[in-house]
C-alpha cells in the first residue's frame, strides 16, 4: 500500500525580515569584570578613545547595560562573539 504525500501550508514567513533594521550589540553588568577591564575591552574591541570607553563602562556599571555597537547582523554575532571571548556578558537584538 502507497501513500500519498500529505501537502501542508505552511504560514507565510517573510524572509525579508527587518533587513534594513540594524542590529545592536548590548553589554550588561555583571559582579565579576572589573571596571577598568570593561574599559580596556571597549578600546581594544573596537578602538573607542579612552573617553569613550569609560563612558559606556560607566553606562554598563550605573544603567546596567550599554549599546556598544550597531550593524549587520553578522557585524553584531561577531561582536558579541567577541566580547563573550573576553569575558563580558553580551547580546544582541533588532534595533527599533
Amino acid at each position: 500500500m502507497s501513500t500519498a504525500p500529505i501537502e501542508t501550508v505552511d504560514p507565510e514567513i517573510d524572509t525579508t525580515e527587518d533587513l534594513d533594521v540594524p542590529w545592536v550589540v548590548i553589554v550588561w553588568n555583571d559582579p565579576i569584570n572589573l571596571m577598568e577591564y570593561v574599559a580596556f575591552v571597549f578600546q581594544k574591541l573596537f578602538g573607542y578613545s579612552k573617553a569613550k570607553a569609560r563612558k559606556l563602562m560607566l553606562d554598563v556599571h550605573l544603567k546596567g547595560k550599554a549599546v556598544v555597537s550597531s550593524g549587520a547582523r553578522s557585524e553584531a554575532e561577531l561582536d558579541v562573539f567577541r566580547l563573550q571571548e573576553h569575558g563580558l556578558w553580551a547580546t544582541m537584538q533588532h534595533d527599533r
